[in-house]
């Protein structure tokens, strides 16, 4: 009776190969899933969020200042700022989620979108420039009511939300915008924000640097127009709304 003999080297390593194979033709498919999920949820997310801000605006008469690296998901002011006249330390940062009180939030109080890393904290940031005399109208108390609704409304540009840019830097779109008139934009950073914390290109990189310009455009993968940041905003016609709702206007 002749001994049975055992799978050779090769026959071993096609085995491992195919497996292999299969395991990865299973993970790709898993990876989009995954990747599909949180692209829905961070947006469930963003509307929310839009959601509490108005609601801030109808009890408080103002929108929050951004928070700081530093304010543990508190709005922070400049030096001799307040809500009275509305001096944010800086006019883009993070949500304010523990003013808001905005859920999911990490251990040091700023809102993460479904990615849920350190790097994925939302993004908040605010129109703060004068309209009709009035200085950081829509983040000092009753700044609106100063300004006026018509003087808002008529104003020329505030935060401006581009479908594409020539570069991080530009002052405006590449053809035309999505909106000038954003008093407010929240955003998140999407799934490659570990990877690429200062952005992946010229558009991601608009949305990260203090300025009044930013990127919506649809998720894209080409090598130097990386882009999966996720944004939402409002109508000043929106904040009106919700004040004259609650009394607050005009």
């Amino acid at each position: 009776m002749r001994k049975q003999q055992g799978f050779s080297l090769i026959e071993l390593a096609i085995v491992f190969i195919l497996m292999t194979l299969a395991i990865g033709g299973m993970l790709r498919p898993l990876s989009s899933e995954i990747e599909r999920y949180n692209i829905v949820e961070t947006d469930k997310q963003l509307k929310q969020i839009k959601e509490a801000l108005l609601g801030y605006v109808a009890a408080n008469r103002r929108l929050p200042c951004p928070a700081s690296a530093t304010s543990a998901g508190k709005e922070s002011f400049a030096s001799g700022g307040s809500a009275v006249n509305g001096n944010c330390n800086s006019f883009a940062g993070f949500l304010p989620a523990a003013t808001l009180g905005v859920m999911p939030a990490d251990a040091a109080g700023f809102a993460l979108d479904a990615w849920g890393t350190t790097h994925n904290r939302i993004r908040y940031a605010v129109y703060g420039g004068t309209i009709n005399g009035v200085s950081n109208p829509f983040t000092r108390t009753d700044g609106l009511r100063s300004a006026t609704m018509a003087s808002v409304a008529s104003a020329t540009r505030l935060l401006v939300v581009c479908a594409a840019v020539s570069a991080s830097g530009a002052s405006s779109c590449t053809g035309s915008s999505l909106t000038d008139m954003a008093p407010f934009v929240v955003f998140s950073l999407g799934g490659n924000a570990s990877s690429n914390p200062g952005g992946a290109s010229a558009a991601e990189g608009s949305n990260l640097n203090s300025d009044h310009v930013f990127v919506a455009a649809p998720v894209n993968r080409t090598q130097g127009n990386v882009f999966d940041d996720q944004l939402a905003w409002e109508s000043p016609h929106t904040l009106f709304s919700r004040m004259l709702a609650a009394g607050n206007l005009p």
